[in-house]
């Protein structure tokens, strides 16, 4: 397999790290483009196996660090820049996507067999939602997997984080893994409100015009199953895979080598799905 790690930058100059894994010597084959979620990284548990797996089913596959989720290269399994994580918005992450999606479609991977006229997109919790509201603009995108994908933004914060983004600034988050306390800035809160139309992620769903996978686990906690199902009535057309094994499908970091039978499920579904609609 061919594995090379790869640099871009956002329409801010800040740069954006990623990973390309395809199968050499195939013809031309769809891309995959994976998006992380909140707290989450390129190289966390098992996205790299399923950066690996997709490459072995005949896609090209790149998985990307958002610019500023406070992880840098040098420890890229550890949160190093959290000045860059407390300054992170949502329309930031669509911009970095944007690049993704703009060095895939004019030839930064030319080297790489991919056909870019075959792309999709998979984003797992915060980053499914980006995905969404991607996919509900960009003619590009042909097709979307979410993976435990959040229905909404702004109106997951809570009372007592509004009371400290207007109050103190910012606002902070414990990292349960690690114990980190990290905190988030009021760009963020800013951000939401002043482009809330932009980041309407039902509405969103209400306009994906491609085939759409919507897979989340009914036990899900930190985003509960209600948000699939309100994701399912947004749309037309997709299709919901009731999985099992909590937000990450029985994946965890760091990756110990077992797969569990929940996670293969859910690799398998999507592998199926992105042959089937690519």
């Amino acid at each position: 397999m061919y594995e090379r790690p790869f640099v871009i930058e956002n329409r801010l100059g800040e740069p954006i790290y990623g990973d390309l894994r395809y199968l050499p010597g195939k013809a031309s084959g769809p891309v995959v483009v994976v998006c992380h979620g909140f707290k989450g990284f390129k190289d966390w548990g098992t996205f790299p196996v399923l950066g690996r797996y997709l490459a072995e089913q005949g896609f090209v596959s790149i998985l990307f660090n958002f610019s500023r989720n406070g992880v840098d290269p040098a420890s890229p399994t550890a949160f190093t820049r959290l000045d860059r994580f407390a300054e992170n918005t949502f329309t930031h992450e669509l911009d970095d996507l944007q690049a993704v999606l703009d060095a895939v479609t004019k030839g930064r991977f030319a080297d790489a067999p991919l056909d870019a006229d075959r792309l999709g997109l998979l984003g797992h919790s915060r980053g499914g939602g980006i995905a969404i509201l991607q996919a509900a603009v960009d003619r590009r995108v042909r097709a979307l997997v979410s993976w435990s994908a959040v229905s909404s933004f702004a109106d997951r914060f809570t009372k007592t984080q509004i009371r400290d983004w207007r109050e103190r600034g910012y606002t902070e988050v414990v990292n349960m893994r690690t114990g980190q306390v990290m905190r988030l800035n009021r760009t963020l809160y800013d951000d939401a409100l002043a482009h809330r139309d932009r980041l309407d992620i039902p509405g969103a769903a209400a306009r994906i015009a491609v085939p759409w996978l919507i897979v989340h686990a009914e036990d899900d906690v930190p985003v509960p199953f209600r948000e699939a199902e309100a994701l399912y009535e947004a749309a037309s057309g997709a299709v919901l895979f009731r999985a099992c094994g909590g937000h990450t499908f029985g994946g965890r970091h760091p990756f110990d080598g077992e797969w569990p039978e929940s996670l293969r499920t859910v690799f398998e579904r999507t592998a199926a799905f992105l042959h089937r609609a690519l």
